[in-house]
């Protein structure tokens, strides 16, 4: 049974004794630390009688030696031998006085800072190399015995990455093809080519803007969500669950969502280019009275599929970067919630900034193609 912690003062030889008693422990303790500082707060050199303790942890062992102050001393105490050492323990553990952290500051500070960004690059690149070493193993197992693919979940990732995204998407291209014309017909007008709209439109929009914004809709709608998933699953250790039952988690969380993005985001480009082309249609028809009919016609006329198939040839690019960065973004998450929220944050940053460095390469490789 517990006994909450008490003492007794006694007085031998003219100096103060402290005879305690009972649990000095952090249940036991109650306010018997207080009242003890307080009974030998005028006391010099007490002495303390712990042979009637009955258990003591540190919670106790550090009210004794608050109390007892400065003057404590190993021949001033009458204890069992665990009793001691626990006391011994915890005195050294106050008296440690930890140094703050010295923080270099100007020029120094500038050099520490470069050289921890240039090793994070290092880190970063053997680490997306490692992912792609992985990756390109699991696809390869993969492709040998398409038994082990599992199309269920890639089923389930196209509907909620492509199909769950063609309303945003096509409402943002419809859009950017409005105003397109808008600025055309509006810029064109003053020099009397405004017909030249149609050309603007169609160059534009099958082009560039219809596989530029829905990649970047997707990053930030489907880059985010594959890193937050898979983060969440390696804080929860439920990859490492996976490893210890034989399951390779790259294929089965990485390749489906690579999968899936592979075959959406073809379609959601041409979804994207129909409605900008029906946004750009629409202001034309209404700021400059040119018909549905016109503006078809010049498009298959003076603008061709060329440029469509151009844009369409960035998508599958673009849908294994934007995979490729959130799946590898997920699997370096840590054991903390803040390691989760940079991640997704630097999946949604890093997906957009190769977007775009991708879609420049692009437009540079097809002007020396001359197409």
């Amino acid at each position: 049974m517990a006994l909450p912690a008490d003492f007794t003062l006694s007085e031998e030889d003219g100096r103060a004794t402290a005879v305690l008693t009972g649990d000095w422990t952090a249940r036991g303790l109650f306010d018997a630390g207080i009242r003890l500082a307080n009974a030998l707060e005028r006391a010099s050199t007490p002495a303390f009688d712990l042979t009637g303790v009955n258990r003591c942890d540190t919670a106790g062992a550090y009210a004794i030696l608050r109390a007892a102050g400065d003057d404590l001393k190993r021949e001033n105490i009458k204890a069992r031998h665990g009793v001691l050492r626990l006391l011994e323990l915890v005195s050294a553990a106050i008296k440690v006085q930890t140094e703050p952290a010295v923080r270099p500051g100007g020029f120094k500070a500038l050099l520490e800072r470069i050289g921890r960004g240039v090793f994070g690059l290092f880190h970063d690149a053997y680490s997306t190399m490692a992912f792609l070493g992985h990756l390109l193993t699991a696809l390869g197992r993969s492709l040998v015995r398409p038994s082990r693919i599992r199309w269920a979940p890639i089923v389930a990732l196209c509907e909620r990455a492509g199909l769950d995204a063609m309303p945003i998407v096509a409402t943002t291209t419809f859009f950017i093809g409005a105003v397109v014309a808008l600025l055309g017909a509006n810029m064109l007008t003053d020099f009397g080519a405004q017909v030249y709209s149609v050309e603007l439109i169609g160059i534009s929009v099958m082009r560039e803007f219809n596989i530029l914004i829905t990649a970047i809709l997707l990053a930030g709608r489907s880059a985010s969500s594959f890193a937050a998933e898979i983060g969440s699953m390696k804080m929860n250790q439920e990859i490492d669950a996976m490893q210890v039952m034989g399951v390779d988690p790259y294929e089965a969380l990485v390749l489906p969502r690579f999968a899936a993005l592979l075959l959406t985001i073809p379609i959601l480009t041409f979804v994207a280019t129909i409605a900008g082309l029906a946004g750009g249609m629409l202001v034309v028809w209404i700021v400059l009275d040119l018909s549905p009919t016109f503006f078809l016609q010049r498009i298959v006329d003076y603008v061709g599929a060329t440029h469509f198939w151009i844009g369409m040839s960035k998508a599958p690019v673009m849908a294994a970067v934007i995979a490729a960065i959130g799946c590898r973004q997920g699997m370096e998450v840590g054991q903390d919630v803040e390691a989760l929220g940079r991640r997704v944050t630097a999946s949604v940053v890093h997906a957009i900034f190769a977007i775009i460095l991708i879609d420049a390469v692009f437009a540079l490789l097809y002007m020396e193609l001359d197409i």
